[in-house]
C-alpha cells in the first residue's frame, strides 16, 4: 500500500474523522479566546469569490455553504445506499431505529420550545431545530473507542438512527430555513442535477464532467434561496446503489470512497474551525452567553431530550407493535446510544447559524452545542463501558427467540474499519 493510500485510509477511519473535528474545534476556541481574537474574526470574515455571480462570500460562509455541501453529498450517497440496498430497505429491520430517530428529534425540539417559552425569549424560538441533530462522525468515533465488548449490531443501529436523523434534518433545513425562495433558480438547479444523474449512471462517467455539473448545481441552488447544502444531498441521491453495467461494486461505494477523504480530512474540520470559534472574553464574556435561555434549552435538548426520545420511543414501539430490536441488542444498550445521539456538533452548528439574525443568540447557541456535545460524549463513553461490563442474557431483544451468535467490538478498528459497502 502506497503512502497516499495509507493516508486516504487513515483519514476515512471514523475515529480519525472525530479526532480531526475535535482538534479543529479546540484550535478555533483557543484562537477565539486569545489576544489574537481579532485576527480570527478577520480571517472568518475575509470575502472571496466573484461578486458578479453573487458568490462573494466570507470564508466562514464558504465553509458552511460550500465545504459542508461535500459532507452532505456523502450523506446523500449513504442515504441512497441504505434505502435501496442497506439497513433501511427492510421496514421490519429499520422500523425501531427509524422511530427512535423520530423520537430523538421530537423530544429535544419540544424541550427546547418549553424552556424558551418559560424564559420568555420568544425571539429564540426559531432555534427549535438546533438540538435535534446528531453528528455521525463524533458518535461513531466514541462508539469505536469505548464500545469494546458490545455487539457490533449496535453500530448498525446507531448508524441507521443517525442516517434517518440526517434525512429529517435535511428536510427541516430545506423547509424551515429557506430564505426568499426563487422558483426559477430552483428549477434550474434541479435540471442540472438531472443532467448529473444521467451522467453518473452512464457506462463511463467522467469526473471532469461530473465536478463542473455539481459546482453549477450548487451555485444555482445557492442563488435559489434554498440552503446550498441541499444540492449536495440531491446529487448524492442520484448515484446508483445497485450494480450497473456489469460492475462488481455499487457506485455508491465508489463515490463515497472517492469523496470521503476530502470530506473527513478537509471539509468538516474547516467548517468546525470557522463555526466553533466562540469568544468567551469579548464583550460581557461567558457570563452573558450562559445567561441566555438558548444555552439551557439546547443543553437539555441534546443531553436529556435525545435520551428520553430514543429510549422512550423504542420502549413504546417494542411493546405495542410487533417490531423488535435486532438480535443481541437490549433496551439497556440504547442508554449509551441515546447519549451518543446527543452529540450534535456539525449539523447543529449549521442550524444555529441559520436560526438567528443576531450574533448574540448565535454565539450562545454554538457555546451550548459544544458544551452539550462534550457532556453527551462523556456520558455516552461512560455508559458504554458500564454496559460492556454487565452480563448479557440469551435473548437481549426479548423477542422470545434466543439470540444467534453475534460478533462483538474488540477494538476501534471493528467499528471504524467496517466491511459495510458504504461505511
Amino acid at each position: 500500500m502506497s503512502p497516499r493510500q495509507r493516508l486516504r485510509r487513515w483519514v476515512t477511519l471514523e475515529t480519525t474523522s472525530g479526532v480531526l473535528l475535535l482538534i479543529a474545534a479546540v484550535l478555533a476556541l483557543i484562537w477565539a479566546n486569545s489576544p489574537w481574537y481579532e485576527s480570527y474574526l478577520a480571517l472568518s470574515k475575509t470575502v472571496v469569490g466573484p461578486e458578479s455571480l453573487h458568490l462573494d462570500l466570507s470564508l466562514a460562509k464558504w465553509a458552511a455553504d460550500g465545504l459542508l455541501a461535500v459532507f452532505f453529498f456523502i450523506v446523500g450517497v449513504e442515504l441512497k445506499h441504505e434505502i435501496v440496498a442497506g439497513s433501511l430497505r427492510s421496514p421490519r429491520e429499520a422500523g425501531v431505529p427509524v422511530f427512535a430517530a423520530v423520537g430523538g428529534m421530537a423530544v429535544p425540539a419540544i424541550i427546547y420550545t418549553i424552556v424558551i417559552l418559560w424564559a420568555g425569549d420568544r425571539t429564540a424560538l426559531s432555534g427549535w431545530a438546533i438540538p435535534t441533530a446528531t453528528d455521525i462522525a463524533f458518535a461513531i468515533a466514541v462508539l469505536a473507542i469505548f464500545g469494546r465488548g458490545l455487539p457490533r449490531a449496535l453500530r448498525t443501529f446507531l448508524l441507521t438512527l443517525a442516517v434517518v436523523d440526517d434525512l429529517l434534518a435535511i428536510i427541516v433545513i430545506a423547509v424551515f430555513y429557506t430564505d426568499g425562495l426563487q422558483p426559477l433558480w430552483l428549477l434550474a438547479s434541479l435540471a442540472v442535477i438531472a443532467v448529473f444523474a444521467f451522467v453518473v449512471r452512464s457506462r463511463r462517467p467522467s469526473p471532469w464532467l461530473l465536478l463542473p455539473l455539481a459546482a453549477v448545481a450548487w451555485a444555482i441552488m445557492h442563488a435559489s434561496g434554498v440552503h446550498a447544502t441541499i444540492a449536495g444531498v440531491l446529487l448524492g441521491f442520484t448515484v446508483p446503489a445497485l450494480l450497473v453495467h456489469g460492475e462488481d461494486h455499487p457506485r455508491t461505494h465508489h463515490y463515497e470512497q472517492a469523496v470521503r477523504p476530502f470530506s473527513s480530512g478537509i471539509a468538516l474540520p474547516l467548517f468546525a474551525f470557522f463555526s466553533a470559534g466562540v469568544s468567551l472574553v469579548e464583550g460581557d464574556g461567558a457570563a452573558s452567553l450562559f445567561a441566555q435561555p438558548v444555552v439551557l434549552a439546547i443543553v437539555l435538548g441534546l443531553v436529556v431530550g435525545k435520551v428520553i426520545g430514543v429510549l422512550g420511543v423504542t420502549a413504546l414501539v417494542t411493546r405495542v407493535t410487533p417490531l423488535r430490536l435486532p438480535d443481541s441488542i437490549g433496551l439497556r444498550d440504547l442508554l449509551p446510544i441515546g447519549f451518543l445521539t446527543g452529540i450534535g456538533f456539525t449539523v447543529s452548528l449549521l442550524i444555529a447559524e441559520l436560526s438567528f439574525p443576531d450574533e448574540e443568540h448565535t454565539a450562545a447557541a454554538k457555546l451550548a452545542i459544544l458544551l452539550a456535545s462534550l457532556i453527551a460524549a462523556v456520558l455516552g463513553a461512560s455508559f458504554l463501558r458500564w454496559d460492556a461490563r454487565k452480563l448479557r442474557s440469551r435473548d437481549m431483544n426479548e423477542d422470545g427467540v434466543p439470540d444467534t451468535k453475534t460478533e462483538i467490538i474488540r477494538d476501534a478498528r471493528d467499528v471504524s474499519d467496517d466491511v459495510d459497502p458504504v461505511h
